[in-house]
């Protein structure tokens, strides 16, 4: 079983930045992401980051913007968001593959408000 933490959310004013991170047990994911449900929305994808290449993939919404990080030694992935809008509200989710088994955190909310 994987037990993944999120923290670092909390409410700014847009044009700021925050950095969440997400703590998980255990190791050898292959793939860690974030995700975020947004206000009327479906959950939808962040980003991600595969470990057999480091390849990070981004959605449109988070290019240039928005930075996924890990730090294999400690388990630990993060996302460091730039610029932020009012659109970025929500609840960010963190998201790892073990094993072909898919593990949710309980998310952290950001709230972008002026």
């Amino acid at each position: 079983q994987v037990h993944l933490v999120e923290s670092g959310g909390g409410s700014v004013q847009p044009g700021s930045s925050l950095k969440l991170s997400c703590a998980a047990s255990g190791d050898n994911f292959e793939r860690m992401a974030w995700y975020r449900q947004t206000p009327g929305k479906l959950r939808e994808f962040v980003a991600r980051e595969l470990t057999s290449n480091g390849r990070k993939d981004y959605a449109d919404f988070a290019k240039g913007r928005f930075t996924i990080s890990r730090d294999n030694a400690k388990n630990m992935v993060y996302l460091r968001m730039d610029s932020l809008k009012p659109e970025d509200t929500g609840v960010y989710f963190c998201y790892v593959v073990r094993l072909d088994q898919v593990y949710w955190g309980q998310g952290t909310q950001v709230t972008v408000s002026s």
